[in-house]
């Protein structure tokens, strides 16, 4: 039954990822109805912290995008890449990572993707080269975020193992940023030159290829109410960051049951959602972010799709696992008995067929700790998550080669021969040798 069972999952993740959208959370629900009410296996559980967490910094996120904070972030980006235009190549794919870092998400990549493809082009650089690695570099960034759901999702899984932010961050923040910088260098030749190239030359005789906008500059009271909301968003980042290094600032509190006194305190998860919560109702009442418009922005609706999606996938995965603990467990063990760095490969091959960082992690993390992978080993892993550049299907990908107008950033005719793999395959591989290197030495 578990080959069937098995086949019913994969089934259920194929058929939510050609839908998109939040087609992967509701064909989801279709194999629970299967698994639990045909097959009568145990109904697992979704991850509730996790996804009330994704919620509320979700909700900070699009606050500040409704009081102009995205867009500020955007156009200081914008200047940042326009001062060093021959050195693209490098200064695009390292903007990408800091201010999806600072973000925690990977939808304001799609603001910088046109600003890029038009440095590159006017600079002569062939746009391939920073267009393809700033796609591979927001995933770097997005778990290295102290605030991305894919980072709080590995937190909510850890810390059952005494694992804190800051132990996490500590790895991943180091390991990805010089990841990014050697897939920068594995790129800085890629291809022909742009003058060089005959697709786009073409494309320049016959007219195709048009000039791009300037990003609108924000004045006044605008640019004070974003630069507010992205100083206040800041500093609820650094507010996380300072409450996971020092476990003891979160509140402490008593509850009296049956006459005796309980002593209990807050947990990580609740103090990033209470954060996060307040934070969001400050950019409303000081920096007058719109309710409506925050509801309505792309960070919302892009963050609703993901929620949707890791609810149904992770609680049907919750429950494949639990209806067939013992057999899984003793297998993967087995499997990987005194090679455990064989795990990550499982982690990368789950991400492409998941197309989320965050639904892998909640679904196979879990089963790591539960074979008795160390934590530590676990986190030097933790990049092999940004596998699913492997298909080129993913949103970022998709527009980056949308948005290139030269034709050189491209999904070649084989589909896997695009301009994604070379730097994502070095930089994910980079990011896990220096993971482990420092979690070794640390």
């Amino acid at each position: 039954m578990i080959w069937i069972e098995f086949l019913i999952f994969l089934c259920c993740i194929v058929m939510g990822a050609r839908l998109k959208g939040i087609g992967m959370g509701t064909i989801a629900g279709l194999g629970l109805i299967v698994f639990v009410f045909l097959f009568q296996m145990p109904e697992g559980s979704p991850p509730v912290i996790v996804l009330g967490m994704i919620l509320a910094v979700i909700t900070a996120l699009s606050a500040m995008e409704a009081a102009g904070g995205l867009d500020y972030l955007v156009s200081v980006a914008d200047k940042i890449m326009r001062s060093k235009p021959q050195s693209i190549t490098f200064v695009a794919p390292l903007v990408t990572y800091i201010l999806i870092f600072v973000s925690g998400t990977q939808h304001v990549i799609y603001a910088l993707l046109p600003v890029i493809a038009e440095i590159s082009r006017k600079s002569g650089i062939r746009p391939e080269r920073p267009m393809a690695m700033s796609v591979i570099a927001a995933q770097q960034g997005l778990i290295a975020s102290p605030i991305s759901a894919t980072t709080v999702a590995m937190v909510g899984v850890l810390s059952v193992s005494g694992v804190s932010l800051i132990q996490i961050l500590s790895v991943i923040i180091p390991s990805t940023f010089i990841a990014v910088i050697v897939g920068s260098v594995s790129v800085f030749k890629k291809g022909k030159e742009l003058d060089d190239d005959p697709e786009y030359l073409k494309k320049l005789t016959e007219g195709k290829i048009k000039a791009l906008g300037e990003i609108k500059p924000l004045i006044g009271t605008e640019l004070k109410r974003a630069k507010g909301s992205t100083v206040l968003f800041f500093s609820a980042i650094i507010l996380v960051v300072i409450v996971g290094i020092f476990p003891e600032l979160r509140p402490t509190y008593q509850t009296i049951i049956n006459g005796s006194i309980t002593a209990g305190q807050i947990d990580m998860g609740s103090a990033i959602m209470i954060i996060m919560l307040a934070v969001a109702g400050l950019m409303m009442v000081l920096f007058k972010a719109d309710a409506e418009k925050a509801v309505k922005g792309n960070i919302m609706k892009s963050g609703i799709v993901a929620i949707i999606s890791i609810l149904g996938i992770s609680w049907l995965g919750s429950s494949f696992f639990e209806g067939n603990r013992t057999l899984i467990v003793e297998s993967i063990s087995s499997a990987i008995a005194g090679y455990q760095w064989v795990f990550g490969i499982g982690l990368f091959l789950l991400s492409i067929l998941l197309f989320s960082q965050a639904a892998t992690v909640v679904t196979l993390m879990p089963v790591g700790l539960a074979i008795g992978i160390p934590a530590p080993l676990l986190i030097a892993l933790y990049p092999a998550v940004n596998g699913y550049f492997f298909l080129p299907t993913y949103g970022t990908i998709i527009a980056a080669v949308s948005f290139d107008q030269t034709g050189t950033t491209k999904i070649g005719n084989y589909v896997v021969n695009h301009s994604f793999m070379l730097p994502g395959l070095i930089t994910t591989f980079t990011a896990i040798v220096f993971s482990l290197l420092i979690t070794y030495i640390l």
